[in-house]
C-alpha cells in the first residue's frame, strides 16, 4: 500500500510583493486538490500571508469601490486550501516562524495556522517526500 505523498514549502514572501507568493498558492492548489500532505513554514514576510486582520479596501487610483475592487486577501486563500486539503483527504499543517511574526506584530493568523521556529521546518522537511523553499531572490 502506498503512502500519501507529504510535500514541505518554504516561503518568505510577504502577500502582494512579487509572483513568487501567487506561484506558491498555485502550486499548494495542486498539491490540495490531490489530496496530498502539505507542511508550510512562513518565514520573514511571509507570516504576512495568513495574517487575520487583512482587510479589503477600496482603491481611489482605480476609482473604484470596495465592492467594485473585490481585492483578493491571501488569509482567505489560506482558508481555502487547508479546505480543499481537507475536501481531498490530505491535510495542511501551516507553521509561521515565531521569530519572524514577533518582529513584524503577525500576533493573530487563521485557523490552522500554528506559531514554531526554524527548527520546525527541518523537522517537517526531513519527515517529507520532497521540500521546496520560495527564496526572495
Amino acid at each position: 500500500m502506498n503512502e500519501k505523498t507529504t510535500l514541505t514549502f518554504a516561503i518568505m514572501d510577504p502577500p502582494f510583493e512579487s509572483a513568487r507568493s501567487t506561484t506558491f498558492f498555485r502550486l499548494l492548489n495542486v498539491a490540495a486538490s490531490r489530496g496530498y500532505n502539505i507542511n508550510v513554514f512562513a518565514y520573514e514576510g511571509g507570516v504576512h500571508l495568513p495574517f487575520n486582520k487583512q482587510k479589503r479596501h477600496a482603491n481611489g487610483v482605480h476609482g473604484t469601490t470596495l465592492e467594485e475592487e473585490n481585492h483578493p486577501l491571501p488569509k482567505e486563500w489560506v482558508n481555502e486550501l487547508i479546505n480543499i486539503a481537507k475536501q481531498n483527504n490530505g491535510h495542511i499543517e501551516w507553521v509561521n516562524c515565531g521569530l519572524c511574526a514577533d518582529e513584524r506584530g503577525i500576533d493573530e493568523t487563521v485557523s490552522g495556522v500554528r506559531r514554531g521556529s526554524p527548527a520546525d521546518f527541518w523537522k517537517l522537511a526531513s519527515a517529507s517526500d520532497n521540500s521546496l523553499v520560495i527564496g526572495t531572490r
